[in-house]
């Protein structure tokens, strides 16, 4: 279909609650939305493309096709939504990785040999399932403390193929197995140990203390005294294990609290898992940058809980969700039990929604190179310049002393960083007066004929150029364009009262503010100042050879190799005025040196 067809496809819609399902050429379907009014929401996505983010704008240049489900209801919307999204993991909706959190421990106790795993559901298979617990770490804990306790295998080996293959590893030195992968050691002797293990999961702590109080009393009055204290051992490590009810800790989580943050370039969803308001767990996924938070947030929380077939009595968010009402719903339905979903305003749980989005923060920044985060930063100033590529940049900048010694900076971003290496300098010629627009038309022009010539170090071409001044300057640079037959998109950097480029200009008066994203801000700031510096550098470099070329050029018998040694042996002319004849004879002879020292001395000396 055509995008005329789309469009009017869409407003043909019926207003009534459903779900649309974008589809390209192939048949894919690549987006998959809710809306309580179709023809509403289906109808944005072919009207005013231009408002659109990059990220929606690949979307619907992609879209040949669509197809519509209307709902009886926003609920039944929702539960559809979520389904479809499930089933055809669509490359245009934000997406979770995988079913991470909220694990199970899971063991079946029909092996020979069996053993504590971490899940993510219950499946019918008749094994013994435990939790849920806070999250993976928590779940992990748990198992790494039960198996420290019994002494039962933590190493990679499986039972009963590796059965006396090695001897025993480092675990057992080190008193944390019972070397369970020697032939010495029996089957049911294991099995007894994971008995007990599952007592622990089931929280029978006094009466497995019991039971091994008995075992231990016993082996003392069979005089095992070794045994005796093997089994004290383990009664104290139970004993300890139960006071500190590390496993039942670890229950599920009574408060989860989300966090989402999004750079330039990546996003991260964390979730902090709270068990009578203490921190038990942090979970994390970094993701690629949503076009909307609040609907990354809704979306992320939506596949989050419903993948895990749990969810914690009450759930805080950093931002609200729409259909939070209609998501409470569909969890009772699907869990039998009441969450609640709140964006807290005020009071301690802000403080804790604050701290979830420091951790999203903390991991995003983590894993986000400087490429990257450059990358990303010039998608978004692409975005709000309506360009297709922004590959590279230059920036230019005229510096001048009251129209003298008047210099062009052409600073180079390429993919979002400086390319020092393209950098150019102007001096400008038959200029006696300050004239920005003349200078800055004459840099370009020279610049860009040079591009239109093919000469070497001009022949790339620029995707966007940025003018230190406003719309005139634009303009100005315009003109030469229209002389030269190019068309590169030109804007002017606006400063505000404290000299930082507050808005970008177009030819036409139309200016784009960056202050409101401070990412763009940021980079366009540093190239600003980079032009600047490397104007003013050029310039204070002409203007002190000025100066202290003319003081050593009005002394008689020093020519231009004695200027040369004097100011290679003293550094500056100020340095040259302060030496005495002494040092000054010693660098360009006897005659030469008290000629500068006369000079100098007698010139001070006329001064009133």
């Amino acid at each position: 279909m055509t995008f005329e067809e789309l469009k009017d496809k869409a407003l043909s819609l019926p207003y009534e609650p459903g779900v649309y399902l974008m589809q390209d050429k192939q048949g894919q379907i690549i987006y998959v939305g809710k809306a309580k009014k179709l023809k509403n929401r289906v109808s944005q996505y072919f009207q005013n493309t231009a408002a659109h983010t990059p990220k929606t704008r690949k979307m619907v240049s992609q879209i040949d096709h669509f197809d519509v489900i209307v709902a009886a209801s926003e609920f039944e919307a929702l539960v559809l939504e979520c389904s479809l999204i499930k089933r055809h993991m669509p490359k245009y909706n934000i997406l979770l990785k995988d079913d991470k959190g909220y694990p199970y421990l899971r063991v079946d106790m029909r092996e020979e040999y069996p053993v504590m795993e971490l899940v993510n559901k219950v499946t019918g298979d008749g094994a013994s399932y435990f939790g849920p617990y806070g999250g993976r770490g928590t779940t992990q804990r748990v198992i790494d403390t039960i198996r420290l306790t019994l002494k039962l295998p933590g190493c990679s080996k499986k039972f009963p193929r590796d059965l006396g293959k090695e001897r025993p590893c480092l675990n057992y030195h080190m008193n944390n197995c019972d070397a369970w992968c020697q032939l010495s050691r029996s089957p049911q002797e294991y099995r007894a140990r994971m008995e007990q293990a599952m007592m622990l999961l089931q929280g029978k702590y006094t009466e497995l203390a019991d039971k091994i109080r008995e075992k231990m009393l016993a082996a003392a009055e069979a005089l095992d005294f070794e045994q005796a204290a093997l089994l004290r051992d383990r009664l104290r490590a139970v004993e300890s294990l139960g006071q500190k009810q590390l496993v039942t800790a670890g229950s599920m989580a009574n408060t989860d609290v989300i966090g989402y943050y999004q750079s330039e370039a990546k996003a991260c969803f964390a979730v902090l898992h709270y068990v009578d308001g203490n921190l038990l767990d942090k979970e994390y996924e970094i993701l690629q940058p949503a076009d909307d938070e609040e609907e990354a947030v809704s979306t992320l929380v939506k596949q989050y809980y419903l993948a895990r077939g749990a969810a914690p009595k009450v759930i805080l968010l950093p931002k609200p969700m729409e259909d939070a009402a209609l998501f409470e719903e569909l969890l009772y339905q699907n869990l039998q039990k009441r969450v609640h979903i709140r964006t807290p305003q005020r009071g301690d749980n802000v403080r804790l929604v604050d701290l979830a989005q420091k951790n999203a923060r903390e991991e995003a920044e983590r894993v986000t190179s400087k490429a990257e985060r450059a990358l990303g930063t010039l998608g978004l100033l692409q975005n709000m310049l309506g360009l297709g590529s922004l590959h590279r940049l230059e920036s230019y900048d005229i510096s001048n002393i009251a129209g003298t010694d008047i210099v062009a900076s052409m600073v180079v971003f390429v993919d979002g960083r400086p390319s020092k290496q393209d950098y150019k300098r102007f001096k400008i010629e038959g200029l006696t007066d300050q004239n920005d627009y003349a200078s800055m038309q004459q840099v370009l022009r020279r610049r860009l004929t040079h591009y239109v010539n093919g000469d070497a170090g001009f022949d790339a071409r620029p995707d966007a150029l940025l003018i230190d001044g406003g719309v005139e300057h634009a303009n100005a640079v315009m003109q030469v364009q229209s002389e030269l037959g190019l068309d590169i998109p030109t804007f002017g950097m606006v400063k505000d009262n404290r000299h930082r480029t507050r808005a970008l200009v177009t030819p036409q008066g139309h200016e784009i503010s960056i202050s409101g994203t401070p990412a763009v801000f940021a980079l366009i700031g540093t190239i600003q100042e980079e032009t600047h510096r490397f104007a003013i550098t050029y310039h204070h470099t002409l203007r002190s050879r000025r100066v202290r070329g003319s003081k050593l050029e009005e002394i008689p018998g020093v020519g231009p190799k004695r200027r040369e040694t004097l100011l290679k042996t003293f550094k500056s002319v100020r340095a040259i005025e302060e030496a005495s004849l002494t040092a000054l004879e010693g660098a360009i002879g006897k005659a030469a040196g008290q000629a500068v020292y006369d000079y100098f001395h007698q010139t001070q000396e006329e001064e009133p």
